[in-house]
């Protein structure tokens, strides 16, 4: 009986050895194919600018609303999370998606019913914009964070303001999804760009795009 017991004992032991080692092979074949899909991806294009680009405003930023000639409308006030702003004589007006000189037009238009031939600039402080072009990183960096974009912006750029990538990050594998294009996939490298200082490694943003950085596993 004893022996019986021993014998169990021991084959329980050896499956449950077995079941953690097919286990960790599972895992490696999956890490292998996440890193195959990684090396496969294109590289991203190096140049990537948006034509006649203009910002559009977005909930966070700060609004400098200057009213020629009559301070006492003028105001710096933020864009509530919303989308609206409130200032002097203005109420509740929309904000988000619109670039600071249509913005300027429509408040003029607000105040004709209180003032003669208002002249009313709109000064962006503070930037955020909105969030569906933002840039993002994800995953091993530094300081992973969402960026308010602009106009020649790079990756070498992104990855200064992100405080670079960690110990653990395999910044050669990382993947640039591109909102643009339908949410292609680009690799890109940045332990080249960032270790090596390989320039060819640097590509334009474009507003939507997300680096993700993925863990290094060995």
């Amino acid at each position: 009986m004893t022996r019986l017991f021993s014998a169990n004992r021991l084959v329980s032991g050896l499956s449950s050895r077995l079941f953690r080692a097919a286990g960790l092979a599972l895992v490696a074949i999956g890490v292998s194919g996440c890193a195959s899909f990684g090396n496969s991806l294109p590289p991203a294009p190096t140049s990537a600018a948006v034509p006649d680009y203009k910002y559009v405003i977005g909930p966070g930023d700060s609004l400098n609303i200057v009213v020629w000639r009559n301070p006492e409308l003028s105001a710096t006030v933020p864009v509530r999370p919303d989308g609206k702003f409130t200032s002097p004589l203005i109420e509740d007006m929309v904000a988000i998606g619109k670039n600071p000189t249509d913005l300027a037009r429509e408040i003029e238009t607000k105040l004709k019913k209180y003032i003669q031939d208002p002249v009313v600039t709109v000064i962006v402080q503070g930037f955020s914009g909105p969030t569906s072009e933002q840039i993002r990183v994800v995953g091993q960096a530094a300081k992973p964070q969402a960026l308010p974009y602009r106009q020649k912006l790079t990756l070498l750029d992104v990855m200064i303001a992100v405080g670079g990538i960690t110990e653990f990050a395999a910044g050669n594998r990382a993947v640039l999804v591109r909102a643009a294009e339908g949410n292609k996939q680009y690799g890109v490298r940045l332990r080249d760009l960032l270790k090596g200082g390989d320039v060819s490694a640097n590509v334009e943003m474009l507003p939507g795009d997300v680096i993700i950085i993925p863990e290094s596993w060995f």
